[in-house]
């Protein structure tokens, strides 16, 4: 046998032996404490947490609220987006392991240097009122991504109106 034969046969006996990995989805395979499971201390495979532990981030994401919308060319925060960010400010405040990341977002009407100003303003909206409910600045950050990350691809208001928005989003083990 020359070298060309047993070289192929080497690699796809490593590639078929790479395909077998029966903890691919960790111990007791997928739906136990693998993917799409919760494992210890409750978090999933995307580091979300249980959706029912009041302290994981997923909790945040989808019982507290991780958004708030703006109107058009707007950064003052509407009475809905007020009562989002008082859940919130109470989430963090009793949850102080957790530093945050404000995204201000706008639509993709104007000119990119209008909306990442514009994203701005939104996350300094939502860091002020944070402020001012108790959670300490020095766990929050701001960036603007101004028309660049939008959430809806259209021409349309519905489309327009997710787009204009701040997110908080949450990074673990970073405390006050």
């Amino acid at each position: 046998m020359t070298f060309f034969p047993k070289a192929l046969l080497i690699v796809a006996a490593l590639g078929l032996a790479a395909c077998n990995n029966p903890d691919r989805f960790g111990k007791g395979g997928a739906g136990a404490d693998g993917a799409g499971g919760y494992g210890a201390g409750g978090i999933d495979a995307n580091g979300l947490g249980d959706p029912n532990n009041p302290a994981s981030i997923a909790y945040f994401n989808q019982s507290v609220g991780d958004r708030v919308l703006f109107a058009v060319d707007q950064s003052t925060l509407s009475p809905e987006g007020r009562n989002i960010l008082i859940g919130q400010a109470q989430w963090l405040n009793s949850n102080p392991q957790y530093a945050i990341i404000i995204e201000g977002h706008a639509d993709e009407q104007g000119t990119r240097e209008y909306n990442l100003a514009l994203g701005a303003r939104r996350a300094s909206a939502v860091q002020d009122f944070l402020i001012s409910q108790g959670v300490a600045p020095t766990r929050m950050q701001t960036v603007s991504y101004g028309k660049e990350r939008p959430l809806a691809i259209c021409s349309e208001e519905a489309c327009y109106a997710k787009n204009r928005r701040a997110v908080t989003v949450l990074s673990a083990g970073a405390g006050a």
